[in-house]
């Protein structure tokens, strides 16, 4: 047994809509929850839609930040030489952190 909560308004135009195919919210549901298991997640894709406006103005808006942070002209090797070495300190801070607390 299986109990959830929707708003009103959306079970019944999703009951619209199975009717319409012949199916009952409770067999929809099992066809949901089998095509779950069968895919290996939800058996559907979820993306956001941007527009492309919206896409054009984000690029922009990270290509300022990176020109006013000075790496706007960094090569993806200097970029990921950044990260590594970011990672290493902070590990070192977590190993000190470490053995100063069992001190």
């Amino acid at each position: 047994m299986l109990q959830i909560r929707v708003d009103e308004n959306i079970k019944k135009a999703a009951a619209e809509i199975f009717e319409s195919l012949g199916l009952d919210i409770s067999t929809a549901v099992r066809i949901f929850l089998l095509r779950t298991i069968m895919e290996g997640g939800l058996p559907f894709d979820m993306k956001l839609g941007y527009d492309e406006e919206s896409v054009t103005r984000a690029i922009s808006t990270m290509n300022a930040i990176s020109k006013a942070n000075g790496n706007s002209e960094m090569t993806l090797d200097e970029i990921n030489e950044v990260i590594r070495l970011a990672r290493l300190e902070r590990k070192k801070r977590s190993e000190k952190d470490l053995r100063d607390n069992r001190h």
